[in-house]
């Protein structure tokens, strides 16, 4: 039966989308993780201008996600095209940010390829979820479309992570070797996905007053928005928590893919369980599972790291529970009160980007007030604020999001 399924799924084209979001996830990783190291080592800018020129970017990032879903609601007759120039945009970006001399000032250069990548990004993925709720089939078929996509996304976050340190073994200009695989990258998603795009009849139009106007529909964007605060925290102090608190420097990056490789073995399992349990209990049953995670973060200290490996194992896991469900619930509320998605998926965008932008803006100047330093001697107070945001925190914006979920009635068939 399982065997059955799966070759169902690809005969409607599902794991097409597991390709297309790989994609999207390896364009994503680079702009927060790489670049900017790429910049100061290459270049010699100062990570504070770095720092303010992504802040800035990020803000007009999410800000443009509404008119982003706007442009792919009417444009959604020549989807197919659209989304061919916006992966072309994002390959040309990602070879002038990593593979091409700055023809202008380094800094400026950094900043224009970014505003580029970032609105072909964003643009491409408000049309792929869009695209997701016309193609699925029915509430079941939410899920599973959600269970590949998103699987294919964590692959594809596990690929970014490690191809520029694989480069390394055979040249030295890894990040030119990247931008060369990423371009590979984008023609196979491109011609995987080139028969998904006209997959169904052109919708009527909706607008955001059809998606704010659903009681349900704002019930899950507020969930949404508070479900993704928990990995906003933990984005923006991992590296902090691994150097200060734990006092293991270097185990940064296997924790960080241990973690995403733990939530992309587990979102095809979520997946299965939700078609039999219900996406509601399900996303749940994550849920507990994530504030268990955090909660035993608190008692973590030097020399705990191994300890926090497991914890990156159960958060992980917990993660895939998030990243594939609360979608598919959110695409199959949106195939009912506003089938175009465009204008709904471009305001999950920006509900979910704010959660971001608002913990680098609140929470480093909060830990900086504690007299938190990176790589310095801490006090025990410094490091017990980094404990209190980088655990506590997330378990209470988790409980806020669970209790929420809780009383949000479930929708027609298992949700």
């Amino acid at each position: 039966m399982e065997l059955t399924s799966k070759v169902s799924d690809v005969r409607k084209g599902y794991a097409d989308f597991s390709v297309f979001a790989a994609m999207l996830a390896v364009a994503g990783l680079p702009s927060y993780f790489h670049a900017p190291k790429f910049f100061v080592d290459e270049y010699g800018v100062s990570l504070a201008a770095l720092g303010t020129v992504l802040f800035l970017l990020r803000l007009v990032d999410f800000v443009q996600d509404p008119a982003l879903g706007w442009l792919a609601e009417r444009t959604r007759a020549r989807r197919s095209e659209m989304v061919f120039g916006g992966v072309a945009l994002m390959a040309v970006s990602m070879a002038g940010l990593f593979a091409v001399a700055p023809p202008l000032a380094p800094l400026l250069w950094f900043a224009l390829t970014l505003l580029v990548l970032f609105s072909a990004y964003s643009f491409l993925t408000i049309s792929f979820y869009a695209q997701g709720v016309s193609v699925a089939e029915g509430g079941q078929g939410h899920v599973r479309l959600a269970t590949w996509r998103e699987t294919g996304a964590l692959i594809g976050v596990c690929l970014a992570s490690v191809a520029p340190t694989v480069f390394v073994s055979f040249t030295d200009q890894p990040f030119a070797w990247f931008a060369l695989f990423f371009a590979g990258l984008c023609f196979a998603a491109a011609w995987a996905m080139r028969g998904n795009w006209e997959a169904s009849q052109v919708p009527q139009e909706t607008s955001l007053r059809d998606v704010l106007s659903d009681g349900l529909a704002r019930r899950l964007l507020l969930i949404g928005l508070l479900n993704a605060g928990p990995v906003a925290v933990s984005s923006t102090l991992f590296l902090f928590f691994v150097e200060s608190r734990l006092d293991a420097p270097g185990w940064e990056g296997p924790l960080l893919l241990l973690f995403f490789l733990s939530a992309a073995l587990a979102a095809p399992v979520w997946g299965r369980l939700a078609e039999r349990y219900g996406a509601k209990d399900m996303l749940l049953s994550g849920m507990v599972l994530s504030i268990l995670a955090f909660g035993g973060t608190v008692f973590l200290g030097a020399g705990d790291a191994l300890l926090f490996a497991v914890v990156c194992v159960t958060s992980g896991a917990a993660l895939g529970a998030d990243m594939t469900l609360l979608p598919a619930m959110f695409a199959r509320r949106m195939a009912t009160v506003a089938p175009a998605a465009g204008q709904a998926f471009g305001l999950w965008s920006f509900v979910t980007k704010f959660s971001l932008a608002l913990a680098a803006v609140s929470l480093l100047p909060l830990l900086e007030g504690s007299g938190f330093a990176a790589g310095a001697d801490n006090s025990p107070d410094a490091l017990w604020t980094l404990t209190v945001l980088y655990a506590l925190l997330p378990c209470v914006l988790k409980l806020l999001a669970l209790a929420l979920l809780w009383a949000t009635p479930k929708m027609d068939g298992k949700e």
